[in-house]
């Protein structure tokens, strides 16, 4: 169980338990700029090859039997330019904002509970930063 004043975390090395989950990995304007300097190629092309547009949303597209088309076995590919979804983990608003939630993710996570203490302030704050990064979605 968690401390009421603040949640521990500490990502383990290795571990892409948090990647390989269904669902979707959404993008910001400034995700698909970063990803695409990062692999080399301009975000037009870069769009083009991994990204699904829609009217509110950007997302990568998921290649057949996988969750993202840069994880690996070892880990993400991508790592130092990764959307702000996956650098946010596991302080997204869902998790930080409902102490069930965040122990059911901590069944899947073992970085969940360990390592460095966040204070409840800095975790909110944290998760504020996906509120604005994905307004459509919160």
């Amino acid at each position: 169980m968690e401390s009421m004043d603040g949640l521990r975390f500490a990502c383990v090395p290795g571990c892409i338990k948090c990647c390989d989950v269904d669902g979707f990995v959404y993008l910001t304007e400034e995700d698909l700029k970063r990803a695409a300097n990062y692999v080399g190629m301009s975000a037009a092309s870069f769009e083009e090859k991994y990204v699904y547009r829609t009217r509110h949303r950007l997302r990568l597209r998921k290649p057949r039997g996988r969750q993202c088309p840069f994880l690996l076995d070892d880990g993400c590919s991508i790592h130092p330019a990764k959307p702000t979804q996956c650098r946010l983990f596991p302080f997204w608003p869902e998790l930080v904002e409902d102490r069930e939630r965040w122990e059911e993710t901590a069944l899947l996570c073992p970085g969940i509970g360990t390592g460095r203490l966040y204070q409840i302030g800095t975790a909110l704050e944290t998760a504020g930063e996906m509120k604005r990064a994905y307004p459509v979605m919160y």
